[in-house]
């Protein structure tokens, strides 16, 4: 781990900008989806187009930033307590409702990037959602968001001096929990220009941004102490420009 968190900081050093705005990190969410009916656990993951000024060209995991229709999105299910304290961990004004949205923002971002719609069609179509959102498509579709299946795995915050900075949770899901996949999405024109399922060991050797190799790690020895929601949370950030990794 200490090499990866010394790769973090070449990283960071070499994409410095010392003209770059004091910005502040704005509130984001990834998803690992895993598939472990095999011998050997599968995530996916998605190439970035490479006319992207972020991380341009990168495998990544589907994610972005919070909208504002996340925060009162409609679900099913609730968020593991386990998972709620350590999203409350270390946050400015730390609240129930904000952890929800992150968890949700985490559902649409991979929907919008990868035509995958996770939750559960056990209850029909969601009442209402809100208007002129991606999440009409969960309405249509009769599936309601599930956060009871989500793994909050890791949270990073990108160091000062970048053109963009995120706080970002990591959540992680089976890949059971998809209830229906929409074609189109990924294409030589999305933002995500290729989708494909692959193991930890050979996820490692695509182009990943230092954080996406950090957190495949520990995704992996998550998985080893059993994927258990109670497991805990690493934190990752810079301090007196050196990585920590501070557990929630």
């Amino acid at each position: 781990m200490q090499a990866q968190l010394e790769q973090m900081e070449r990283f960071a050093s070499a994409t410095r900008d010392p003209k770059a705005p004091a910005l502040r990190p704005a509130d984001a969410a990834t998803l690992i989806i895993i598939d472990r009916k095999g011998r050997t656990p599968k995530v996916l993951m998605g190439k970035r187009h490479a006319g992207h000024k972020f991380m341009p060209g990168k495998f990544v995991f589907p994610g972005g930033r919070i909208e504002a229709g996340d925060r009162s999105m409609a679900v099913a299910g609730a968020l593991h307590p386990r998972a709620e304290h350590a999203l409350m961990a270390r946050v400015t004004r730390p609240s129930a409702q904000r952890s929800r949205a992150l968890a949700l923002a985490a559902i649409r971002e991979t929907f919008e990037e990868t035509g995958l719609l996770l939750g559960t069609k056990d209850y029909g179509s969601p009442d209402r959602v809100p208007e002129g959102t991606p999440w009409a498509t969960f309405k249509e579709r009769g599936i309601f968001p599930d956060l009871e299946a989500l793994h909050f795995i890791g949270r990073a915050i990108t160091p000062p001096k970048r053109v963009k900075r995120f706080d970002t949770r990591f959540f992680a899901v089976d890949r059971t929990a998809i209830a229906e996949e929409i074609e189109g999405a990924v294409g030589p024109d999305s933002e995500l220009v290729e989708l494909t399922w692959v193991t930890i060991e050979k996820a490692r050797a695509l182009d990943l941004p230092p954080i996406t190799a950090v957190l495949l790690s520990e995704l992996e020895s998550r998985i080893a102490a059993g994927f258990g929601h109670e497991l805990p949370v690493p934190f990752f950030y810079q301090k007196r420009g050196r990585f920590v990794r501070e557990l929630l």
